[in-house]
């Protein structure tokens, strides 16, 4: 065994004995709102499975009329049978969205659109993680693409729709994942040059606290937003259940966090380790439940919110500069401005 197997072995060994403390502390925080949704309508990206699912549980109990906004229409369908069984709740649909097509995403919300309904939450849930350097159909980075620039795109098209629902809230959900890089590389804003699957997820998931922070501050300024209450917040969850693309790339992930010349027994023992202390889905998705619901933060806006609780992000993270900036960039690459 060598030596940093060795050190992972004791490190999960610590763990059995601090089991208990360590799941408490893993758990984090609890959505103690007991807010209904009844007519209200949520919108759930990546909601077929994870954190995503839990959230739309949730809000499908609250009795919320809710959107599952999914690249697979079969998985989705799915988790809308389990979800209108569990809860009773009949009114839980589904409707295709693919992240990584900006032609889906105006699909999307022109099915929305012409449906005319109202929309009180929109949940920018998706993502992807530590995957190769794949590109989307419109020829960007995968991770900038799907993370930030969909999620961009549909929340300025659904902007009008959340105003006539007004009060509305836009819930955003990044990583701590974004606190480990100094900033955006303008330079090469499509990683073309020395791709990291790693690097790049941070900082897409730092466009996310970037996009939402010059979001608020734009919505604060115009005139003909001020009917728009819309609440933005940041989330991050504890790093064991991130996303479903933890799950499906974990050993990257690992190997990403504690050093890429871990042995495979290592990196097994520190899965296990993972799944150990990480979050459950349903403990993961109560910031963002939190977020959605919780009548305390309704006229709240920039928040960035770790365990159901505002918290301060990474000096990147409040670089308005680099938020105005890569919000007219965003503009034109997702075609809003030529």
């Amino acid at each position: 065994m060598t030596r940093l197997s060795r050190i992972a072995a004791v490190v999960v060994l610590a763990a059995a004995v601090l089991y208990v403390p360590l799941r408490r502390w893993a758990a984090g925080g609890v959505c103690e709102s007991e807010g209904r949704m009844d007519g209200k309508t949520v919108i759930i990206t990546g909601a077929n499975t994870g954190i995503g699912k839990a959230t739309a549980r949730d809000m499908a109990e609250r009795g919320a009329r809710v959107i599952l906004a999914c690249r697979s229409l079969e998985k989705a369908e799915e988790a809308a049978k389990e979800i209108r069984s569990q809860t009773g709740n009949k009114n839980v649909v589904v409707h295709k969205l693919d992240l990584a097509s900006l032609t889906s995403v105006r699909q999307f919300v022109k099915v929305i659109n012409d449906a005319k309904p109202r929309l009180d939450v929109l949940i920018n849930n998706a993502g992807v993680m530590a995957c190769p350097r794949w590109e989307t159909e419109d020829g960007f980075e995968m991770q900038f693409g799907v993370n930030h620039l969909g999620h961009f795109l549909l929340t300025n098209l659904l902007l009008d729709l959340l105003k006539k629902s007004a009060p509305s809230r836009v819930v955003t959900v990044s990583s701590l994942g974004h606190t480990f890089t100094s900033g955006i590389d303008f330079d090469d804003i499509n990683y073309e040059k020395d791709y990291s699957s790693r690097e790049s997820y941070r900082r897409s998931k730092l466009a996310n606290v970037l996009f939402s922070r010059e979001l608020a501050r734009r919505l604060e300024g115009k005139l003909e937003f001020h009917d728009l209450t819309t609440s933005l917040h940041f989330l991050h969850m504890f790093w064991g259940h991130i996303t479903t693309e933890l799950n499906r790339h974990r050993e990257d992930f690992i190997r990403g966090v504690v050093g890429e010349q871990l042995s495979k027994v290592a990196v097994k023992i520190m899965e296990g380790f993972v799944g150990m202390i990480g979050k459950s889905w349903e403990e993961g998705a109560q910031t963002t439940i939190c977020c959605a619901v919780a009548e305390e933060w309704q006229n709240t806006t920039g928040l960035y919110f770790s365990d159901c609780v505002p918290k301060e992000t990474s000096a990147a993270g409040m670089d308005d500069e680099a938020a105005a900036r890569l919000w007219d960039i965003s503009e034109r690459m997702v075609g809003l401005k030529s």
